[in-house]
């Protein structure tokens, strides 16, 4: 296995016509084939959520974490799908302001072909006036990650719709630019990694020609990442490639109020150039 490919993905929980968008979903997952799919507003009742509609028959294995109880047996939260088994799963909670919704962050554990992968799949404050929530959620966020996934373990992994733009202090922390309370990390925005640098295309994920995008009138924004804590001293971990996808519609329906990210990244081993 040479690469690695994770998407990320806002799937709008049950708004909109559902029973239109669920096979487009299922559709955009078996024709990406990616090794792991992050998911965000993923709603559960009675035990069912979701994600395990989506991975039906797609042999996938999934994961999901609660972040909101929102009474009477329905949830919303994050969750995991993977073609690869799923060793081990948690949630891990992440702080949020009172008077606001629960915030938290699934992990799994891949046990891939490359090894066994961490992956963190999240859905941070959306509020553009609550920075500071995030910024504590993403503190919070990198400490889990020291703590589940160690440096001498396979590259983790963090996708999620993070509700703020590159250049916010929160996605500057998670880049190495910005410390917050006196500690800074480094992860590697694939997307900013690869595509990015030719600075043609912004990369909206959250885009108002997505007629469900459009109804709450915000701008157009790139929110939604792949992170990846690499390459690692072997060169896995390296962002090789990275796109939007899940951007258009079909026979007039959009698969979600937001786009999706795909990103390719080195999952071999391999020794370094030459000099």
């Amino acid at each position: 296995m040479e690469r690695l490919r994770a998407l990320t993905l806002n799937i709008w929980n049950r708004q909109g016509p559902w029973e239109r968008r669920l096979p487009l979903l299922r559709d955009a997952f078996t024709r990406l084939a990616p090794d792991v799919i992050g998911l965000q507003e993923v709603m559960a009742f009675g035990g069912r959520s979701q994600a395990d509609e989506l991975a039906d028959g797609l042999g996938l294995h999934a994961h999901y974490g609660v972040a909101w109880p929102m009474g009477g047996g329905l949830s919303m939260g994050n969750a995991i799908l993977s073609p690869h088994p799923l060793v081990e799963t948690d949630v891990l909670p992440l702080p949020a302001p009172d008077g606001f919704d629960p915030r938290s962050a699934a992990f799994a554990v891949l046990d891939a072909p490359c090894g066994r992968v961490p992956v963190f799949c999240t859905h941070l404050t959306f509020q553009p006036f609550m920075g500071h929530a995030r910024c504590a959620q993403v503190r919070a966020l990198a400490d889990h990650v020291a703590t589940r996934a160690p440096l001498d373990g396979f590259p983790p992994i963090l996708l999620g719709d993070f509700n703020a733009e590159p250049d916010s202090d929160e996605m500057r922390f998670l880049r190495g630019l910005t410390p917050l309370g006196g500690k800074s990390v480094y992860f590697a925005d694939c997307w900013d990694a690869t595509t990015g640098r030719t600075g043609a295309d912004p990369g909206f994920t959250y885009d108002r020609r997505n007629v469900y995008a459009l109804r709450s009138r915000e701008p157009s924004r790139r929110i939604d990442y792949v992170y990846v804590r690499g390459p690692d001293r072997a060169l896995r971990g390296e962002p090789l490639a990275c796109r939007v996808v899940v951007d258009e519609a079909i026979d007039g329906v959009w698969p979600s109020d937001h786009f999706g990210v795909l990103a390719e990244i080195q999952a071999a081993a391999r020794p370094h150039d030459p000099y």
